[in-house]
């Protein structure tokens, strides 16, 4: 169940965390992955690991911000079948604290990055159909303090969603979502250490008990979703976000 065998998948920010976790599992199940990526060295990374376990990638430095740089990624692919867009930026701050260059950047890397690598992969889908997956995040869901520009861009994901579902029914492409909530991703650590320097593991302890299930999530765990969802079993899954989030929207109360 759930091979990709035959199939060119796309995943962007595949260089690290969930990204890269999404891209070693699909080429483990037989896709041909394609690895779009801002910091080229860390793409390179992922596609070693994936090489070394007999897959096959392709890494492609790539600004998703840029349309002309997504644009000249997806010319050079004869076919696309999988779409994941995971690429993203964080921010924290409330709507006060909240600079109009702060909101610019995660909207040009968050929600125009979403956009352009959506506008060029249906129009490579549409022939044959295809599987897209957005990453959207709880706060698409609930309020998270000191979250507003970020907040932003997740809601935009879960409506774009929704938006590309309801568009290509007639195409025969799905397009669904995932909000995870907390994940322990090279991030988290990099947030720790520049935050909480000293206090690292008292904090990790703390954010990861905010998930009801006591810890946060491993990239592995969203890559096992994002599999199923972009496979053929999937196929009567669209216009659907999915929580993995170890109760955090249901049961944090």
């Amino acid at each position: 169940m759930f091979r990709l065998t035959g199939k060119t998948a796309v995943v962007t920010g595949g260089g690290s965390g969930i990204g890269k976790a999404i891209s070693q599992v699909f080429a483990r199940q037989g896709a041909e992955v394609h690895i779009l990526e801002l910091q080229e060295e860390a793409a390179q990374e992922t596609l070693a690991a994936i090489e070394a376990e007999g897959g096959r990638a392709v890494a492609h430095g790539c600004d998703v911000s840029k349309q002309e740089d997504v644009k000249a990624v997806f010319a050079r692919l004869a076919q696309v079948h999988i779409l994941v867009n995971n690429a993203g930026v964080a921010h924290v701050g409330n709507v006060e604290n909240t600079q109009e260059e702060d909101l610019d950047r995660i909207y040009r890397v968050n929600v125009k990055g979403a956009y352009n690598c959506l506008q060029a992969a249906v129009g490579k889908m549409k022939a044959q159909g295809g599987a897209i997956l957005n990453l959207a995040s709880i706060a698409s869901h609930v309020g998270i303090p000191d979250r507003f520009a970020y907040s932003m861009s997740k809601g935009a994901i879960h409506a774009m969603t929704l938006s590309v579902a309801k568009d290509y029914l007639g195409h025969n492409i799905r397009c669904n979502s995932v909000s995870p909530a907390r994940v322990h991703t090279p991030f988290v650590d990099g947030f720790l250490a520049k935050s909480y320097a000293g206090q690292e593991a008292e904090m990790f302890e703390k954010l990861s008990k905010t998930q009801p299930i006591g810890r946060m999530g491993k990239p592995e765990e969203v890559a096992a979703l994002a599999l199923f969802l972009c496979s053929d079993e999937a196929g009567f899954i669209t216009g659907c976000d999915y929580p993995i989030d170890g109760g955090f929207i249901t049961l944090n109360n």
